[in-house]
């Protein structure tokens, strides 16, 4: 008998300890119900429970990245798209979280599963494609709203992929080609534009000073005779021939 009591004396420590003490990381914090009763949260580090009457619940503050799953959104202009997004919240009131919430995190997906699917479809696909952090930055704030009961904080919420019909990827690829076509031919258009503008002020230059066009012709000849070419090309004004055209028109004249 003198034997038996101080075994089962340590018998009942160890258990003490086994159910009485806790450890949390720096990260996590222990919601702790006492009778049912949520008394506060505790940590990090060592947590002393009463063994039978207190019951904990660890919970992670830790930054957490959840993948939404691709939904199907019908978009305003009548597309069909699929849509998937990730979505980075963090737990920063533990005791909310678990009491207001059964399980924050299946909660949290489903939420942004319906959300993604209003939010995309409320707007146009060129929006979709062109304004993704406007619809980022509604997603979040609308998510962040409707987890603020549960003490969840909504981070970041990032758009990954929209996957489009093959119609509808050949469609946009006809549409990008015609509108480089188009700018194409308005550059195009412009360069005539500009140099025929120039050649019409050289020519209101040549016309008050008609010199320059002679000086134009032997610049041209110089071009020509660096060519190396067997052929060359005089040019003659046809001012040189006025003063006989004018003896032509009088013939009554001597000359």
């Amino acid at each position: 008998m003198s034997l038996f009591t101080p075994i089962a004396i340590i018998v009942l420590v160890i258990f003490f300890l086994s159910a009485a003490l806790r450890i949390l990381n720096e990260y996590e914090r222990g919601v702790i119900f006492r009778l049912g009763r949520v008394i506060k949260a505790k940590g990090p580090g060592l947590i002393i429970l009463i063994p039978v009457v207190d019951k904990m619940v660890k919970v992670s503050l830790r930054l957490v990245a959840m993948d939404v799953d691709p939904q199907d959104v019908i978009t305003r202009d009548n597309v069909s798209v699929k849509v998937n997004a990730v979505i980075y919240f963090r737990v920063i009131d533990s005791i909310k979280a678990i009491v207001e919430v059964e399980n924050y995190a299946y909660a949290m997906s489903q939420l942004a599963q319906t959300t993604l699917r209003s939010v995309c479809g409320q707007a146009e696909l060129d929006e979709l494609l062109a304004e993704r952090e406007k619809i980022n930055t509604e997603l979040q704030e609308i998510l962040d709203t409707h987890t603020d009961p549960w003490g969840i904080k909504v981070a970041t919420v990032e758009l990954k992929h929209i996957d489009l019909p093959q119609e509808m990827q050949r469609a946009m690829a006809r549409q990008a080609e015609a509108e480089r076509e188009r700018r194409a031919k308005v550059i195009n258009a412009e360069g005539e534009f500009q140099a025929a503008t120039k050649l019409a002020e050289a020519s209101e230059i040549i016309e008050k000073h008609p010199t320059a066009l002679q000086l134009r012709y032997l610049q041209t000849m110089n071009e020509m005779a660096t060519e190396s070419n067997s052929t060359t090309i005089f040019p003659i004004p046809i001012e040189l021939f006025k003063p006989f055209l004018k003896l032509l028109d009088k013939p009554g004249e001597k000359s």
